[in-house]
């Protein structure tokens, strides 16, 4: 949603040119030239008649002219009226009206001529009438009493006013009238009511005439209107009629239509060219008529369209002969239709096609003026010289007339004049002056000297070469001080001396030189041209979508030419932004803070440079919660349904989805709102279902992507008719709570499910299966009935039947209950238990009768605990343990055993009101499992190569522990590990020290436990033997010693020659001596370290000390 334009500085200075190319050479002051009229009144002048007129008459000659006026076609002698002065230098009149002068007395027609040795020039024809704003003649204005429903029509006759005023209806508090659809203003200033309404009676309808030249407003007497509704109408009759007599005034009918203006079927319209096209259509009837308009055989002119005072008025700007033809309005309601057609005629006042244009001449030289008009009627063509027809005027032999063409042919200095073109028909005339001026000059150049051109690039240039001579000069053009002659495609050469460069790029800099000559010589002017690189905006401002009270920025990063300088002005919706604090403006950006709904619009960006000027839009759409809807309105009343519509608030610019409506229930919930239905949001009329002997009130709520609007206003209530219910209460039910009886339960009806007052319920039950009578009993204002002295849980069909002082509800369907439960009577039998593994067991049960259980059976509970653990004599708490099984099922799995543990259970039978009896303890035993891991592991004493280990026994040993598993193994400084040992322990130790260990070595140590079943879980723990301290310090001493030292270097130099002798020998091919000594006295201490790469050093044998014998 975003727009960008370019707008170079030069196009207006193109269009300027271009003017200038289609006119005559302008004459230098100067030298001598006819008079040309520069500014005159309008053609029909209103003046304020309190304020003295200014005629205005101006004109520009070489020698200056001088003026003089005719007033309704005779000479005005200014000199003989005091009142009267002509400004110095000028043909402007001035009448004195302010110091006793009165307007009316200057009423007539004036025309003004400018004189000089070279011709005359006349203006138009100037009608000066002062404005008129008269009272309203004095009438006695009867009230307008009328029938509710009829149309009503109320004249404002204005009085006539010269310009006529303009019209409008207003109160006494001067507060404008409503107007409406079906209330409306005419264009004659008349107030129409297409049905009146009891709402319009006031005794204030005022008409005011505002008459803008003089400023000032003119009221007429009120006028009082009196609607008498249908209701009060009766009223009035029978309060004035005997009981026998029949009256009754008649209700308000609906009527089709009837148009009020213009009458008849049809009228006709004149309107000229150029001007407004106002149609208008006024209709009565009830419901209000909607108008349409068509043009028949072809369609409204598209752009130049409106519809106006609720599409009762037609208006077309601009209108031309192509918009004459019938246009329709056809006036609709429910009930039928009825049209006008408005048959329209375009005429046309003179419009000129080629005006006569100045004409300067050279002695001997041919030319033409040209004066070309059309209108409708076509216009007649009248010629003038010097002011007066040419018929009468002085012989001229270089000059022949031809209808609209003045032939000029070897002129001569006397031919100069001025030449008026009059083109006229019966709505209106043109008038044009044009001068033939015979002159000769040599060329001048009117462009300053060395005038600076810049242009942005890719932008036409145009390089000014204004010229005068006569005869006229020929323009030639040159680039650089020493180029040739500028032709070809790429450069446009003017009448005008204009150089046009179309495109213009960087290469196009420079000096250029304009020649002009003619037979009388010869003249040149240099001007030079400079290009710009063009401003662009880079970061354009983008299209937002923001909540209302939310934050928006737009964002506007420009490049520019480094030698001009650019401003950057915001603009909202064309016009200046608001003057607000919220509105901030940075380098680069526009922020707009606490968004409200009056910020919707379109932001532009315009960056002005003095050459250039770029702009950039975006739209802001401001959305919110919808407004909420308003107008409610109940049609179509019956007892089981109503319409709802409404008329839908604002949307906020988020269109509304849907519609939800709401009801409150007077009678019985008042002010409590509940959810009645909802629809699209595309809908604003809805059927609505109704229960009987409810008091509704309706609101709407519109929805949107933003959210809920506010309720509407409540619509007026409407209280339906009782009747008896249309439903039974719901959820019955029979659920004893005691043994013996049966407690009925039911979901009592809301208020508006009553249908009706004495709101009561039927409450009736049988025992099921037995051959009873139906027993009932009616309550009220209660949801429970208890029935006493009932068999223990025995099944009852039971209903319950809504009743009100109408009548029943129908015929309710039957539930089944029960009476109350008791506990069961016996507990579940042949209980029997399979040990499925060390912590797992399945427990099976023979299922109890049903009728012991005395109630619904809801399962089986199985009771179970932990008598001791076989591995252990000590006894505990008992905690037991309870598994429920539902329904009716006869086995279960116990989980989560502890291993070689005695155990016991019992199973009872579950039913609503409680347990049975337990069934006979039923004891087992689980086997040995896996033990728990040791409690703890302990390392002490540690030495060169010892440690001491410590343990707990496992905290559950599930089983006779049989051994311990003691495991270890070094690691090296890169945290590598070594060879691992294992080492079987008697159940019975508790400490081990083990030696022959290697000296400052970490060891990993792994314990666990173990049970005929196998090894349980381990723990770890790492230690350290310590280091000697007196080895320890000699290897640093050695190491610090000098002969150490020289010694290493010896050893290294001595190992460096050995390989190089080494080197030598192998390249003969022969074996060195160094290796067949190794191979000869091989180090057996050596070995072992080359087959485990030395990386964990020696072991040696070991030997452990336990705490207790084996």
């Amino acid at each position: 949603m975003m727009k960008k334009k370019s707008i170079p500085a030069s196009k207006p200075l193109l269009i300027l040119f271009l003017c200038q190319i289609i006119s005559a050479l302008d004459v230098p002051l100067d030298l001598s030239q006819p008079p040309t009229i520069t500014h005159q009144s309008p053609k029909d002048y209103i003046v304020d008649p309190r304020e003295n007129i200014v005629i205005q008459c101006e004109a520009k000659g070489k020698p200056p002219p001088s003026f003089s006026w005719t007033r309704n076609g005779t000479h005005f002698d200014i000199d003989k009226d005091a009142q009267v002065t002509m400004k110095p230098n000028s043909g402007t009149l001035v009448i004195n009206i302010m110091n006793g002068g009165k307007a009316e007395a200057y009423e007539g027609v004036y025309q003004c001529t400018a004189r000089n040795e070279r011709g005359a020039a006349i203006s138009n024809n100037i009608v000066i009438r002062p404005s008129r704003s008269p009272l309203w003649t004095k009438e006695k204005l009867e009230p307008h009493q009328v029938r509710e429903g009829d149309s009503l029509v109320l004249h404002c006759r204005p009085p006539v006013g010269l310009p006529p005023p303009i019209i409008f209806w207003m109160d006494n508090a001067f507060q404008r009238l409503p107007q409406s659809e079906r209330v409306s203003q005419g264009l004659n200033g008349d107030l129409y009511f297409s049905n009146v309404q009891p709402e319009d009676t006031r005794e204030d309808y005022i008409c005011y005439a505002r008459f803008n030249h003089t400023q000032t407003i003119q009221q007429k007497q009120p006028i009082s209107v009196k609607v008498f509704s249908m209701d009060s109408l009766n009223d009035t009759i029978a309060a004035n009629l005997s009981d026998t007599d029949i009256y009754g005034a008649k209700p308000v009918t609906e009527r089709q239509p009837v148009l009020l203006t213009p009458t008849g079927s049809t009228s006709t319209k004149v309107e000229l060219r150029g001007n407004v096209l106002l149609l208008e259509c006024i209709a009565a009837g009830l419901p209000t008529p909607v108008i349409r308009w068509i043009k028949e055989g072809g369609e409204l002119p598209a752009n130049r369209t409106f519809f106006e005072n609720f599409k009762k008025t037609l208006k077309i700007i601009d209108v031309s002969e192509a918009d004459s033809g019938n246009y329709k309005c056809i006036a609709r309601n429910t009930l039928g239709s009825v049209h006008h057609v408005i048959s329209v005629t375009v005429k046309a006042a003179p419009y000129w096609i080629t005006a006569p244009r100045n004409l300067v001449l050279s002695p001997g030289e041919d030319g033409t003026l040209i004066c070309r008009a059309n209108g409708s009627p076509k216009p007649s063509i009248s010629w003038l010289a010097n002011g007066v027809p040419i018929a009468i005027a002085p012989e001229d032999p270089s000059r022949k007339v031809d209808g609209d063409t003045i032939i000029f042919s070897h002129v001569q200095e006397r031919s100069s004049a001025v030449y008026q073109c009059n083109a006229s028909n019966e709505y209106g005339y043109l008038l044009a002056n044009a001068f033939v001026n015979v002159l000769a000059e040599p060329p001048r150049i009117l462009t300053p000297a060395n005038k600076l051109y810049q242009v942005i690039a890719d932008s036409p240039a145009l390089l000014d070469c204004a010229y005068f001579g006569s005869p006229k000069p020929e323009i030639e053009w040159f680039k650089g001080v020493k180029g040739s002659i500028l032709r070809g495609n790429e450069y446009v050469f003017h009448d005008n001396g204009t150089l046009e460069i179309p495109v213009a790029q960087k290469d196009s800099t420079g000096t250029y030189t304009c020649v002009a000559r003619n037979e009388l010589g010869k003249i040149q002017n240099e001007v030079h041209l400079e290009i710009k690189d063009p401003t662009m905006i880079i970061k354009q401002p983008e299209y937002k979508v923001v909540q209302r009270y939310g934050q928006v920025s737009f964002e506007c990063i420009i490049k520019h030419d480094s030698t001009l300088l650019p401003t950057v002005i915001w603009l909202k919706d064309n016009g200046e932004l608001p003057d607000d604090e919220r509105f901030l403006v940075g380098k680069d950006n526009l922020t707009i803070m606490n968004v409200t709904d009056k910020d919707d619009g379109t932001y532009t960006c315009i960056v002005n440079t003095t050459l250039d000027s770029v702009s950039a839009s975006a739209v802001l759409t401001v959305v919110a919660r919808p407004n909420p809807p308003f107008d409610l309105e109940l049609t179509g009343q019956l007892e089981r349904s109503i319409e709802l519509s409404w008329i839908p608030g604002d949307e906020n610019n988020s269109p509304i989805t849907h519609f939800v409506i709401e009801y409150e229930d007077g009678l019985h919930e008042p002010g409590v709102w509940h959810y009645q239905t909802e629809v699209p949001g595309t809908q604003t009329t809805v059927q609505l279902k109704l229960s009987p002997y409810v008091n509704y009130s309706f609101r709407v709520v519109a929805v949107n992507k933003i959210g809920r609007s506010q309720p509407s206003e409540p619509s007026e209530q409407y209280l339906t008719k009782s009747a008896s219910p249309d439903e039974n209460p719901a959820n019955v039910q029979g659920i004893g709570s005691e043994p013996d009886n049966l407690v009925i339960t039911w979901e009592s009806l809301k208020g508006f499910q009553s249908n009706g007052p004495g709101l009561q319920y039927k409450v009736s039950w049988r025992q099921k299966d037995v051959d009873d009578e139906w027993t009932s009993v009616i309550v009220a204002n209660v949801s429970k009935y208890i029935v006493s002295g009932t068999p223990t849980f025995v099944p009852y069909e039971i209903k319950v039947q809504a009743l009100n002082d109408l009548g029943y509800a129908p015929e309710p369907s039957e539930v089944i209950g029960h009476s109350g439960e008791d506990l069961p009577m016996v507990a579940p039998g042949n209980v029997q238990v399979h040990v499925i593994n060390s912590t797992l067991a399945k427990v099976h049960w023979d299922p109890v009768p049903l009728k012991t259980v005395r109630g619904h059976l809801q399962g089986y509970k199985v009771y179970y605990w932990k008598v001791q653990s076989l591995s252990r004599r000590s006894r505990r708490h008992v905690e037991k343990k309870i598994l429920t099984f539902r329904g009716n099922k006869t086995f279960g799995m116990l989980p989560g055993l502890e291993p070689y543990s005695s155990y016991k259970l019992n199973v009872r039978v579950v039913n609503g009101k409680g347990e049975g009896p337990a069934s006979p303890d039923k004891v087992f035993k689980t086997p040995e499992g896996v033990p728990s891991s040791p409690s703890y592991l302990k390392i002490t004493n540690p030495t060169l190569d010892s440690l001491t280990l410590e343990w707990g026994s496992p905290t559950h040993p599930n089983g006779v522990l049989t051994s311990y598993i003691l495991k270890f193994q070094p690691i090296n400084n890169t945290h590598e590990l070594g060879p691992l040992v294992e080492i079987r322990i008697p159940a019975n130790e508790s400490s081990l020290i083990l030696k022959n260990l290697n000296y400052s070595t970490r060891y990993k140590f792994y314990f666990n436990a173990q049970t005929s079943v196998g090894s349980g879980s381990q723990i770890t723990e790492e230690a350290v033997t310590i280091m000697d301290e007196a080895m320890a310090s000699r290897q640093v001493d050695i190491a610090t010693q000098g002969w150490f030292i020289g010694l290493m270097c010896a050893v290294a130099l001595l190992i460096l020659i050995l390989l190089i002798v080494c080197f030598i020998r192998r390249n003969k091919g022969g074996k060195y001596p160094v290796k067949e000594k190794e191979d000869a006295h091989a180090d057996p201490e050596i070995q072992p370290m080359k087959e485990d790469d030395g990386t964990f050093g020696e072991y040696r044998l070991f030997s452990f000390v336990s705490s207790a014998p084996f």
